[in-house]
């Protein structure tokens, strides 16, 4: 499987250099930077180190040096360097790319375009790739010549029986979101938990089993939109209540990032006796933007006018960096935990663990 969706989806040949930057002990590691290439007789970059030292041009140095043609990372990094800027980039020749690729959480449409326009030359498509450590391979994803829509992850592939529910086991329509879902076995699909059945049992296949035995529950939400085009919204858990409505975190953070000062952006729920939660925002700040109350007054008014009255951020604090996993994916409970006083629990996946300390309080 993954060998067959390197070839598909990456469009990766055995003339082409390959790097992938995920750690190699993470799955996208083991599918990505070791069977799938290497399978593919591709050869592959592999890298231990950061992307911003001894500066900011280190990976694109290593683009231009090793002539690399398919290059897959994780919007998290993205991010870092549009914070940046473009100074870097310009140092570099990137001509040989010709794929982008992006795993790990959804990738903003601002993320997206500053990719295709910085590292692609406009021209290379951008593969933003939707799986799991569970599925083992790629599931949701555009393949080279796939129209694409910024931030969509746009069709299941071939062979994937990928489908949307509702709570009640109902596939949604066209415009409407809900739960991912497989409806058949795949080859690469994951078999158990080690020693724990129950665990398993309950984490995947207990939510529809009463009503359609054998659908997976990925645990992810998504939505298509008319044309049926796919847009990840994170968790199922990741969801706001605002107000009786429900609004993905991943939504307002897309919104928030949209504006042109901000590079990054983590949102969360503060319990509300009224409203049932009031969202609030976590933002980084693209470099030499000042913070500034009219800045974060700014910020929440977009987020309105981006998204409707009922996202508006109560409160927006400015941040150096928030708590992400490895794979790149921000750790919104424990940014919540510790805005809110509470035990953060185990850190032991984050990549930067240091950065939870900067978390404030939450004003009550």
């Amino acid at each position: 499987a993954p060998a067959q969706t390197t070839a598909w989806v990456l469009d990766v040949h055995d003339d082409d250099v390959f790097w992938c930057t995920a750690d190699c002990g993470w799955i996208t590691g083991h599918s990505y930077v070791v069977y799938g290439p290497l399978c593919l007789g591709a050869s592959v970059i592999l890298y231990e180190g950061s992307p911003d030292f001894p500066d900011l041009g280190r990976w694109w140095s290593i683009i231009e040096k090793y002539n690399v043609s398919v290059f897959y990372t994780a919007p998290t990094a993205i991010r870092m360097f549009m914070k940046t800027g473009e100074e870097f980039v310009k140092k570099y020749n990137l001509s040989k790319v010709r794929i982008l690729a992006s795993v790990g959480e959804p990738l903003n449409p601002e993320a997206y375009m500053w990719f295709r326009k910085n590292i692609g030359a406009d021209k290379a498509p951008i593969i933003d790739t939707w799986w799991q450590t569970e599925t083992g391979c790629h599931v949701i994803a555009p393949l080279v010549m796939t129209p694409e829509k910024p931030g969509s992850v746009c069709f299941p592939l071939p062979g994937f029986n990928t489908d949307i529910f509702d709570e009640d086991a109902n596939s949604v329509p066209l415009g409407y979101g809900g739960n991912i879902v497989q409806k058949t076995p795949w080859p690469s699909m994951l078999r158990a938990f080690y020693k724990d059945e129950i665990r398993y049992k309950k984490e995947y296949w207990e939510m529809y089993w009463q009503t359609k035995p054998g659908t997976y529950l990925a645990g992810d939400k998504a939505t298509r939109d008319k044309d049926g085009y796919w847009w990840i919204q994170g968790r199922i858990d990741d969801v706001l209540k605002v107000a009786g409505h429900r609004i993905s975190n991943a939504e307002v953070e897309s919104a928030a990032v949209s504006h042109p000062k901000v590079a990054e952006a983590a949102v969360v729920g503060q319990p509300d006796e009224v409203k049932g939660e009031k969202i609030v925002a976590f933002v980084i700040l693209r470099d030499g933007i000042a913070e500034s109350p009219e800045l974060a007054k700014e910020i929440s008014v977009h987020v309105r006018k981006v998204l409707g009255p009922v996202a508006y951020p109560d409160k927006v604090y400015f941040v150096k960096d928030v708590p992400k996993t490895r794979s790149g994916k921000i750790m919104r409970r424990v940014i919540k935990a510790k805005a809110l006083g509470k035990e953060t629990g185990d850190l032991s996946a984050l990549a930067n663990p240091e950065s939870v300390e900067n978390i404030p309080r939450i004003d009550l």
